[in-house]
């Protein structure tokens, strides 16, 4: 039966330099020779053309001078002995003594040089001329290779990445040609996950290529694609025994009177993620507004110096959101350093979203400070991408730093999980372990949605769930109740899809 552990690593996202370790384990314990490694690789990217682009006229392949050009190599001598009109061009030659070279020495296809490529519409093209390593721009003959294949509009089988694209950080180096399919090896790399990379990808196949998982006994995983493995076994179930404290309470803060949707979506969310009660904390004339819209949340009425002693007031309450449609920004800060000042005794965990980030715009080194602590994280930050520069501006500014990089270095700092937003969302905690989401649509692009997103995290939070596997769960259920809601959704749609995502997942 396969172990949890086990069901994780089948979601591991490997950088580069981690997937060269996995190769070299293979290889050092002899389970696999580098040739033999290249060979298979090969085979799966010409499996995938047979598969799928048998009916191209010709198939024309791009070999560069490193291991993803060798894949290359392999892929045309398969193809033309399964009697595809082959056509193979390569840019330099392969390092002596490298696996490349073995390669290009089995390939009986004669070599053309690259300025001869002549691509149609017509033909499928295999390109094999960078791996996922590329860390500088693309120039003469291989760019106008790259232009030539745009041009042409043919159909592109790239070997582990489209040629420009960096495995680390998605980004294109300059010259990439949108893929219909790739094909990459053993586990997705974060450049699958990352925009742009993502949709230059077209079609992802992972193939087993003989790599072995048991490397992953000395050298674990710590950056994983979301997926139902990473939080399944601690999402909260139903017991029978419970009443709605003991099933958890959440309490989200409202804005002003003239603000208030915000809070309210979140406080619906909070619920439909299964929390037994919720409150809506605020100032009398808001809650005059939310009670005439809403029926099982309950109101209590609070201020921004005692906020704190009102939520420990609240019966059961572990998760609060504070920041959606918030407006005051003082009064935000107040009451996040108020409550983060007593996570130790209160054992309350914050979501701030929204207004309560920008509350520390200039400032951020209060909210690191007060989030500071040995303990599990009390604090959870769930930034879009002007959010994050608020609080991380020198960041957001490195152009060398992936978005990866950039969340995991944040939650560093403010000892915070930190979910940076986006169409591919990066959670991230303080003990270095990540997850990528790839399951949301467009229809999460409405005015509403993040807030719909606080709400969820702090309801399973509520519900006794730790707040990076609350996260990543809330993460994967918002993209899933924004694809049911479908492509005109507005935040309310997706509020009540929330549940529908979840309730499958608790049985049994």
């Amino acid at each position: 039966m396969e172990s949890a552990t086990d069901a994780r690593h089948e979601n591991a996202i490997l950088t580069c330099a981690r997937m060269a370790r996995a190769d070299a384990f293979s290889i050092r314990n002899a389970y696999a020779s580098g040739i033999t490694l290249m060979r298979n690789a090969g085979a799966a990217v010409a499996d995938c053309v047979l598969a799928g682009f048998g009916d191209a006229r010709r198939a024309l392949v791009l070999c560069g001078p490193g291991n993803n050009g060798g894949d290359g190599y392999v892929v045309a001598q398969r193809l033309a002995q399964a009697g595809v009109a082959v056509r193979l061009f390569a840019l330099g030659e392969p390092r002596p003594g490298s696996d490349a070279e073995i390669a290009r020495s089995e390939c009986a296809v004669p070599v053309l040089p690259l300025d001869r490529f002549d691509p149609g519409r017509d033909d499928v093209v295999i390109d094999a001329l960078f791996g996922a390593g590329l860390a500088r721009g693309i120039t003469g003959a291989a760019l106008t290779a790259l232009d030539r294949m745009r041009e042409s509009g043919c159909r592109v089988v790239a070997v582990d990445l489209p040629s420009g694209v960096n495995g680390d950080s998605g980004r294109d180096l300059g010259g990439a040609v949108p893929a219909d399919a790739t094909v990459t090896f053993f586990r997705k790399k974060p450049g699958h996950l990352l925009y742009p990379g993502r949709a230059l990808c077209g079609t992802l196949v992972v193939a087993d290529i003989g790599v072995r998982p048991e490397v992953f006994r000395d050298d674990p995983p710590n950056i994983f694609e979301n997926g139902l493995a990473l939080w399944t076994d601690a999402l909260p179930r139903p017991n029978a025994a419970w009443h709605k404290y003991a099933r958890g309470h959440a309490a989200v803060f409202s804005g002003g009177r003239h603000a208030t949707g915000a809070a309210r979506l979140s406080a619906m969310a909070a619920q439909r993620a299964g929390a037994g009660a919720v409150t809506i904390l605020g100032q009398s004339d808001a809650l005059d507004i939310h009670a005439a819209h809403v029926t099982s949340i309950m109101l209590r009425s609070c201020g921004p110096d005692d906020a704190y002693d009102r939520l420990r007031e609240l019966k059961g309450c572990r998760g609060c959101v504070l920041g959606p449609g918030f407006g005051d920004l003082s009064m935000a800060r107040e009451i996040a350093l108020s409550l983060l000042a007593e996570k130790q005794e209160s054992g309350l965990r914050l979501v701030l979203d929204a207004d309560g980030i920008t509350a520390f715009a200039g400032d951020h080194a209060a909210l690191f400070d007060a989030a500071k602590g040995s303990e599990a994280p009390a604090l959870v930050l769930t930034p879009h991408e002007g959010e994050f520069a608020r609080l991380f501006p020198d960041l957001a500014d490195d152009r060398t730093l992936s978005k990866l990089d950039k969340a995991l270095e944040a939650a560093s700092r403010a000892n915070a999980v930190v979910l940076y937003k986006g169409p591919d969302t990066v959670i991230a905690a303080p003990d270095g372990r990540a997850a990528i989401n790839s399951n949301g649509t467009a229809a999460l692009a409405t005015a509403g949605s993040g807030d719909v997103l606080a709400g969820v995290i702090g309801g399973l939070i509520a519900q006794g769930m730790a707040p990076f596997e609350a996260a990543c769960a809330a993460a994967w259920l918002h993209g899933e109740a924004g694809r049911a809601a479908g492509p005109l959704a507005i935040a309310e749609d997706i509020v009540s899809q929330i549940a529908p995502a979840l309730e499958p997942l608790l049985v049994g």
